[in-house]
């Protein structure tokens, strides 16, 4: 029975793949930085990098899900990659980042989802590890989890998210394009007081700089005063905080997760999570006091894997310091518009108690854009 309904879940979060991709920045003729996006546009440009979904939404309070980030397809126990913790702002309930600052690697898939089920995430992320071939004799595991609070729309309180949902959305991870918006981890999030989601981009370096991609991906929550490309759109919409004192929180939390191929160490990856973040604010992004702002940054060069339980020594080549401005600016117009192609992808939602979040309004964006000639449209 319980594979009967895993089955179903599977395949719920594999339409949402599909069904959920949508508009993104470059369809609205909004070019974002310099340099050029990946093939897919996409946090899983960056090779190896997997993302999975499980979108919760039942009757019609629950607004939930879970997001998975797998830096590659094998045993990352077994094989951990490199990786770095950033606090924007500490609002939150980030699980795990004590050892990657520790060690400076990450063992497991990357988790993200809401608030109160953070508990329920690390357990299932345990019990994934355990279960790996090759993991027989693990004994500690440390589950990287990940959280906004989508208790606006959804019944957070109800803690609907399972085990099972966990498992569905790592065992569903892959490659290629990957659903934004109003799924997984971002189902019940909002965002600069529209409707905000998942969000994905990414950047791929000249030649000359090494080729190298940087690929994002973010669970937005968050608030300010929203700015498209440098547009001052929230004061266009007249819709932002502190807007004649309405209460348009800017609290609510964004996770950010950084990937790249270039053969990076801990202490560089830290200096990278630390350039998305200024991704963030170039959207409007104010870091309020209640929101968990929080970036992980890991890299997937092969040579520099970490064997577990490994006692010989690693010879390990990286960056130099010198050679990490492009990546810089490459994780800043990731990160700027991801965000926005979270809010481009996502769609208005409401819920039983009459709360309803609107989307940010197309056409008006268009209107806004082509009157600050940004927008061929």
């Amino acid at each position: 029975m319980r594979l009967h309904i895993l089955f179903l879940i599977l395949c719920f979060t594999s339409l949402q793949l599909v069904a959920q991709t949508k508009e993104k920045a470059p369809n609205f003729n909004i070019r974002i930085g310099v340099l050029q996006s990946g093939k897919s546009n996409s946090i899983t440009d960056v090779s190896g990098v997997m993302v999975g979904h499980t979108t919760i939404i039942k009757a019609d309070s629950i607004r939930t899900g879970v997001t998975a980030i797998l830096p590659h397809n094998g045993n990352l126990f077994q094989q951990k990659v490199p990786a770095a913790v950033y606090t924007g702002n500490g609002f939150g309930k980030l699980a795990g980042t004590t050892q990657i600052k520790e060690l400076g690697n990450i063992e497991s898939p990357i988790i993200l989802t809401n608030t109160l089920s953070v508990a329920t995430a690390m357990n299932a992320v345990v019990g994934y590890t355990l279960s790996q071939k090759g993991n027989e004799n693990v004994q500690s595991v440390n589950a990287v989890i990940g959280e906004t609070n989508d208790g606006y729309l959804n019944d957070i309180r109800g803690r609907h998210v399972k085990e099972a949902d966990v498992f569905a959305a790592i065992n569903n991870a892959a490659s290629g394009k990957i659903a934004e918006g109003n799924v997984g981890a971002g189902t019940g999030t909002v965002c600069f007081g529209f409707k905000g989601g998942i969000g994905t981009a990414s950047r791929v370096l000249p030649k000359r700089s090494g080729g190298y991609t940087v690929g994002v991906l973010v669970q937005t929550n968050f608030g300010g005063v929203l700015q498209v490309d440098g547009v001052p759109v929230g004061e266009e919409l007249k819709k932002y905080y502190l807007q004649d004192q309405l209460n348009e929180t800017p609290d609510g939390s964004c996770m950010i997760i950084v990937a790249t191929d270039a053969p990076l160490d801990a202490r560089n990856l830290e200096r990278l999570a630390k350039r998305a973040f200024m991704g963030l604010a170039k959207t409007g992004g104010i870091a309020s006091n209640g929101s968990g702002d929080y970036i992980i940054a890991f890299s997937t060069d092969s040579t520099l894997r970490i064997p577990s339980n490994s006692s010989e020594k690693l010879t390990q080549t990286v960056l130099s310091n010198d050679a990490m401005s492009p990546l810089f600016m490459a994780a800043i117009e990731a990160t700027e518009e991801a965000i926005i192609n979270s809010l481009l992808a996502a769609e208005t939602m409401k819920v039983k108690n009459g709360r309803i979040i609107e989307a940010l309004p197309k056409e008006k964006l268009k209107e806004i854009l082509k009157k600050y000639n940004r927008s061929n449209n």
